[in-house]
C-alpha cells in the first residue's frame, strides 16, 4: 500500500479550506479537495472533487476518488460549514435543510466512510471545524442551527473518538471564534472583534494552525480546541 499521506479536506476552494489545503501540502500529504465549485490545480498530488456535501453521494465519493488516485485516507478535515443567523422563528424549512444538509449530512457521508477506511489501514485522524457559539451563545448573533449541527459535531467528535480510541483513529475539533474572512465585511469588523476578549478577530493562520498541531500530536483525542480569543471562557 501506498505509504504517503493523504488528507481530505472539505470548503477547501477558499478561506479556511484553502490554507488547509496548503499547509498540509507542507506537511508532505497528498490532498483531496472537495467544494461545491473547485477548479483543477496544477499540483498532481492535489485532487480536487467538486459536489455539495448535502448530497449524501458525495462524502463516499470523495473518499473512493481518493482511494483510486491516491490509496489512501489519513486525515479528513470536515471544515466545509453554512451558517444562517436568524431569530430561531424565522428559520425556513429551506434553511434547516440546506444547514443540516451541509454541517450535519455532510459530515456523516463523509466521515462514516473515511473511517471504516481507516480502522482497516489501522489508524487515521477527524478534525471537525465547529464554532465557539455551541458554548458561548450571543444574543446578538442568533445562531439556533449553528448550535443544533455544530454543537452535535462537538458531542460526536468525543464519542467517536472513544468508540475508535483502540483501533487508531483520533478525533478532534478546532472550535473557532469569529475569523477574518470575505464573508465578514470590512464595516462589521470592529464589532466582531469586540465578541473576542482579546479585542480582535481571528486571523484564517490562527484556524490552520491549531489544526496542524492536532494533526501532529498522537496522544491527543477527544478534544474541542478553542481558537476564540477567550470568547467560550467568559467576558
Amino acid at each position: 500500500m501506498n505509504s504517503r499521506r493523504v488528507a481530505v479536506v472539505t470548503g477547501a476552494s477558499q478561506g479556511i479550506g484553502a490554507e488547509l489545503v496548503t499547509a498540509y501540502r507542507k506537511l508532505g500529504y497528498a490532498v483531496v479537495a472537495n467544494s461545491r465549485s473547485i477548479a483543477a490545480s496544477a499540483d498532481a498530488e492535489i485532487l480536487t472533487v467538486a459536489g455539495d456535501l448535502a448530497d449524501p453521494a458525495v462524502g463516499p465519493r470523495i473518499v473512493d476518488r481518493a482511494l483510486a488516485e491516491f490509496g489512501r485516507v489519513d486525515t479528513v478535515v470536515n471544515n466545509a460549514g453554512l451558517f444562517v443567523a436568524k431569530p430561531f422563528t424565522e428559520y425556513t424549512a429551506a434553511d434547516y435543510a440546506a444547514v443540516i444538509g451541509v454541517n450535519l449530512t455532510g459530515f456523516f457521508t463523509l466521515t462514516q466512510r473515511a473511517v471504516a477506511v481507516m480502522a482497516e489501514q489501522g489508524g487515521g485522524h477527524v478534525v471537525n471545524i465547529t464554532t465557539s457559539l455551541t458554548d458561548h451563545a450571543l444574543a446578538a448573533v442568533p445562531s439556533a442551527l449553528a448550535a443544533l449541527t455544530k454543537g452535535g459535531l462537538n458531542a460526536v467528535t468525543k464519542s467517536l473518538a472513544i468508540e475508535y480510541a483502540g483501533r487508531g483513529v483520533r478525533v478532534n475539533a478546532v472550535s473557532p471564534g469569529v475569523i477574518r474572512t470575505p464573508m465578514h465585511p470590512e464595516p462589521t469588523h470592529a464589532a466582531l472583534a469586540a465578541l473576542h476578549p482579546v479585542g480582535r478577530m481571528g486571523e484564517v493562520s490562527d484556524v490552520v494552525d491549531a489544526v496542524v498541531y492536532l494533526e501532529n500530536s498522537a496522544f491527543v483525542t477527544g478534544e474541542i480546541l478553542h481558537v476564540d480569543g477567550g470568547q467560550s471562557a467568559g467576558h
